[in-house]
């Protein structure tokens, strides 16, 4: 049998579809932050090694390195959510694989909250009279007849 004429890949690994970036965008998008975790400020790394079984199911998930605070049991729960694609071999051999995966577990960046100057509305009384005079005037220096006005309102 010669060299060139058998299958190079004799076993061959499991595909997360959509590649490396879907894997990773799976990952951060469903990733919910533990609250025990957030109320203590922890942040860092959980290192997990998990198997794939011949169906590309995710199973025993083992943590390697632990953060604790929730951040384990979530980076669990994420894992086991995998679903990978398993090609078939020449013999169809059902093979478990063994992956290592490290999950960053950072602090959400605080918004920035401005606050907003909120002006009160003037509190508007209904005038239920108004009134007023008119006074006519001496005539000025100038000639010019003048007048006098007194305005008055309010609830009579």
């Amino acid at each position: 049998m010669d060299k060139n004429s058998r299958d190079n890949k004799f076993i061959r690994k499991p595909i997360y579809p959509g590649g490396n970036a879907a894997y990773k965008n799976f990952i951060t998008s469903n990733l919910k932050y533990p609250k025990s975790a957030l109320d203590n400020r922890i942040e860092g790394k959980v290192r997990l090694r998990y198997a794939i079984n011949y169906k590309g199911e995710v199973t025993d998930v083992k943590v390697q390195s632990s953060l604790g605070h929730g951040c384990d049991e979530e980076a669990i729960r994420i894992i086991k959510l995998l679903k990978f694609e398993v090609p078939k071999g020449p013999r169809k051999m059902k093979v478990l694989f063994h992956k290592t995966v490290t999950i960053n577990f950072k602090l959400p960046k605080q918004k920035t909250v401005s606050k907003k100057i909120v002006m009160k509305k003037p509190k508007i009384t209904s005038v239920s009279s108004i009134s007023y005079t008119v006074v006519k005037s001496k005539v000025s220096e100038k000639n010019q007849q003048t007048y006098n006005y007194t305005i008055t309102y309010g609830n009579s």
